[in-house]
């Protein structure tokens, strides 16, 4: 019995709780004067020594008070619950719109065709230029940080050559080297067909994919090991290097924040081009006229005019917020760039001031490659990845990449082949190989 009185109690204290609960809430919805009523007859004491007007405001003014607190607190209870469905309907459409994006990623198809044709194996460390020759016999070029650069069939994914004059890398030892070869291509064999892989497709790998590299295929090649020419007046590190237009003079790129040209017969010093405040990550000249672009991670890169043989001027591009890690140009009157800043864009040489494009990435860019006959950059990051995209700034694709094919480490060049029938993009990476790729670009797309 005890226990049964205990329980009775319990039970009606708490239906009298739930009993002044209502009557509070009643006295919420009641008119003003039953609310005022209420607790002057409650508050006014027999033993109270004020005078009875200064009383009555009194009790006017807690009343009010009350008032105003029973307000607050309705409201505060109204908008807690009406926010309580807000964040509720807001969680659900962010989780439905969130699902929705990443399922339209995920059913993008790509815009072009690509498809891994023949790996380049043969380098003992990274590979930080990849180029393709443009006179006959067409072959394949690479550089390394292993001190070689070796030529390669493109077809046969044999190394035809090595250079071994170097004692840096890029070349640390600061010069630059101008030696001849002479190869025979090996008869091409057909190439493997392999399924078509959409640039869309994507399986991440770990390190422990990464195939054995340690056999040097070069070793059987001829090596060369004294150039034809050397060029000696940079105090750094020489990057790069292009020839300019009609193959009598060379620019060269340098950590001495300085690019020179060079007269390659006499191998002197015509001019020294001075003006960038850091180091020189990139050069490339004008395939038809005497132009040459200098990058650097001063986040600028410069036009320099050689087309008058007395005077050559420079114009300065400022546009990204790191380093622009290459700048090339492409059809027309345009430039494009690309950046540690994540960005390329493309530029137009009469208007400098603003990008007539510009493509946002999610990973730092290397050197670009752009295919003049049909418009197309390739872009090389240092996240594994390859991207296209058309001059408009349109994606096309995305290279295949998994634990089968495609780069495990950053990928520093790219370098397209147009007249290759099989092989019309060259990628290179910290991997230690090349990768000859088919794009393949419905006529459509080429139109537009």
């Amino acid at each position: 019995m005890p226990t049964e009185s205990a329980s009775c109690s319990t039970a009606r204290q708490a239906k009298q709780k739930r009993k002044s609960h209502s009557l509070s809430i009643r006295r919420t919805n009641s008119s003003e004067q039953e609310r005022t009523g209420l607790p002057r007859d409650m508050l006014e004491g027999q033993d109270s020594k004020l005078p009875s007007s200064v009383r009555s405001t009194l009790l006017e003014l807690f009343g009010q008070i009350e008032r105003e607190f029973e307000n607050l607190y309705i409201e505060n209870l109204e908008s807690s619950h009406s926010t309580s469905q807000l964040s509720q309907k807001l969680k659900t459409t962010y989780k439905a719109s969130t699902s929705k994006i990443v399922s339209s990623f995920k059913t993008t198809t790509s815009r072009a065709a690509c498809q891994l044709v023949k790996e380049y194996i043969g380098h003992r460390d990274g590979i930080w230029d990849v180029s393709v020759a443009r006179t006959q016999p067409v072959v394949l070029g690479t550089a390394s940080a292993d001190h070689t650069a070796l030529l390669w069939s493109i077809e046969m994914g044999k190394c035809l050559v090595k250079y071994a004059g170097h004692v840096g890398s890029a070349s640390g030892d600061q010069t630059a080297h101008i030696w001849r070869y002479a190869v025979q291509l090996p008869t091409p064999q057909p190439v493997a067909d392999t399924s078509q892989i959409s640039g869309e497709d994507e399986v991440e790998c770990s390190d422990k994919d990464e195939p054995d590299l340690d056999g040097d295929v070069s070793s059987d090649c001829p090596t060369i090991r004294v150039p034809l020419t050397s060029l000696k007046s940079h105090q750094g590190v020489v990057i790069a290097a292009d020839w300019l237009v009609g193959g009598k003079q060379a620019v060269t790129a340098s950590w001495d924040r300085t690019a020179n040209l060079y007269d390659v017969e006499t191998s002197e010093l015509v001019h020294s081009l001075t003006g960038h405040d850091q180091e020189l990550t990139h050069c490339c000249t004008h395939p038809t006229q005497r132009l040459v672009v200098t990058s650097s991670r001063d986040t600028t890169f410069r036009l320099w005019d050689f087309r008058d043989p007395s005077i050559h001027s420079v114009n300065v591009f400022q546009g990204h917020t790191d380093t622009v890690t290459s700048a090339v140009f492409t059809v027309g009157d345009n430039v494009v760039s690309g950046s540690d800043d994540r960005t390329v864009k493309v530029w137009d040489l009469k208007n400098m001031r603003s990008p007539i494009a510009t493509i946002r990435t999610d990973s730092a860019i290397n050197r670009i490659n752009v295919c003049v006959g049909q418009k197309i950059i390739a872009l090389p990051h240092d996240n594994r990845q390859v991207r296209l995209f058309d001059m408009s700034g349109v994606r096309l694709a995305r290279l295949p990449r998994s634990s089968r094919q495609g780069h495990r480490r950053m990928v520093c060049c790219s370098a397209w082949s147009e007249d290759h029938p099989v092989c019309n993009l060259f990628t290179c990476g910290f991997d230690r190989q090349a990768i000859g790729w088919n794009i393949n670009i419905p006529a459509l797309l080429q139109e537009k």
